[in-house]
Formats: structure tokens, C-alpha cells, sequence
């Protein structure tokens, strides 16, 4: 996850239409065991970028439903996600190498065999390699918020990057969000409404509860214990 709370990694950002990207790429220090699981597993879960269509289908050696996560940090969420739903196929993106080494090292731990990862900017990814009508669902949890007003324009939520999400997505396919701050949380909801082909899939058209499969993360839990709120927004692809 985006978790920018419980881990220094960079965010995902927007590099849309030639290009801006909003992310700072630190490599930070690797430990010795997310270097050891980058030498060592990568070729069970690792997919390199490269500027052509992937046959998701043939990568996963099934065609089932399919999740990508934008900016999964340092990957425990996603791993848990991916051991709950094995019917489930998990596709992560992350900048942030240190992340994506723990990610596989967590991965083996818990034995988990339906995940693949990039080590790569989540546009590039989207716009390259992944097909049009592709994905049943994409996740982008507690992304860099960008708190200054200035800066807003650097938020990943924006309107170029909702309509790539569009074309990625299955008809009925879903866009899930969550943020801590309550400024996004606003600016996506406000983002997202005014976007063409989704429907908001809140009774009260706004936010919904936090949903099972979404696993609470410890600063969210801290974030509790102090009052501080916790946004979900999920839309739905109409056409």
C-alpha cells in the first residue's frame, strides 16, 4: 500500500501524457533480506517493464479475476489480500525497491503464489502493459496526499489518470480508493463524480465502509485509537 505513515517509500504518481511524474524515486538502504529475496525471487514474482502488452492470462497460467495495487509500499497488505483470496490473481506496482524486496520476502514467507510485481511507474505500466478491459479491480490505498495546496496538482487522482483507469477496467469493474486525509478525500470524491463512465457505488453517493478484503493496516489502527477518520471510496465502471 501507499502507506505513507508507516514507511518512507515514494508514491506512485502521475507521469500522465507526456509526462510529470509526482514521485521522488529513493532507493533507500536495502536490508540483507530484501536483497536476498530481489536476487533470489524475483523471477518467481517479479515482472520487468517492458513498453509491450503482457498476456495477463498466460502469466498467472489462468484467467481469473484479476486486482492490481498502485504503490502497494512495503506489501504486507497486498500479500494478505493475495493468501485470503487464492481464487484471486494480484498484480502490484511499486517504485520503491526496499518495498518491493520485502514484498517478496513476505510473499515466500506466507506462500503465497498468486501475486506478480513490478518494480516500475504504475502509468508506464498501465499504459504499456496492461490491456484495455483487463482488470475486475484497482486499488490505490492512502497515496501520498499531497497536503500542500499547491501540490494538489500533483495528487495521482486526477482526471486524465481516472479515464486510463476506465479503459483498463472491465465494464463493471472497480475503482477502490482510501485515504487518511480528509482533503483527498474530497478531492477524489470530487474527482471521481465528474468523471465519465463511473458510478459511485456508496448508498449516499459519497464513502463507503472500510470492506472486508481491504485488511486494516497498524497505522490505521493507531490512527483509531486517536480519532483520526479513514475514508473508502469505490466506483464502478458503467461504460
Amino acid at each position: 500500500m501507499t502507506d505513507t505513515h508507516d514507511q518512507p517509500a515514494p508514491q506512485q504518481g502521475e507521469t500522465y501524457m507526456r509526462r510529470i511524474r509526482s514521485f521522488v524515486l529513493r532507493e533507500g538502504r536495502l536490508t540483507k533480506g530484501q536483497q536476498h529475496a530481489l536476487d533470489t525471487y524475483w523471477t518467481d514474482y517479479g515482472v520487468d517493464y517492458q513498453p509491450q502488452l503482457i498476456d495477463l492470462p498466460a502469466l498467472f497460467g489462468r484467467d481469473n479475476h484479476k486486482v492490481l495495487e498502485i504503490g502497494f509500499g512495503m506489501g504486507k497488505s497486498l500479500v494478505q489480500m493475495a493468501k485470503a483470496a487464492p481464487e484471486q490473481d494480484f498484480i502490484g506496482i511499486e517504485v520503491h525497491k526496499p518495498g518491493v524486496g520485502a514484498c517478496l520476502a513476505d510473499a515466500v514467507a506466507q506462500q503465497v503464489n498468486n501475486l506478480k510485481v513490478f518494480e516500475h511507474d504504475a502509468v508506464e505500466v498501465l499504459e504499456q502493459m496492461i490491456a484495455d478491459n483487463s482488470l475486475d479491480t484497482v486499488q490505490l490505498f492512502f497515496p501520498d496526499p499531497w497536503h500542500k495546496k499547491r501540490h494538489h496538482k500533483r495528487r495521482i487522482v486526477q482526471a486524465e489518470f481516472v479515464q486510463l483507469l476506465r479503459r483498463k477496467l472491465k465494464p463493471g469493474g472497480v475503482f477502490h480508493m482510501a485515504t487518511d486525509w480528509e482533503n483527498y478525500a474530497e478531492h477524489m470524491l470530487e474527482v471521481m463524480s465528474q468523471a465519465e463512465g463511473f458510478v459511485n457505488l456508496a448508498p449516499d453517493s459519497r464513502y463507503v465502509e472500510r470492506p472486508e478484503h481491504r485488511p486494516l493496516t497498524k497505522f490505521e489502527q493507531r490512527g483509531q485509537r486517536l480519532g483520526h477518520g479513514v475514508w473508502d471510496l469505490m466506483f464502478k465502471k458503467e461504460s
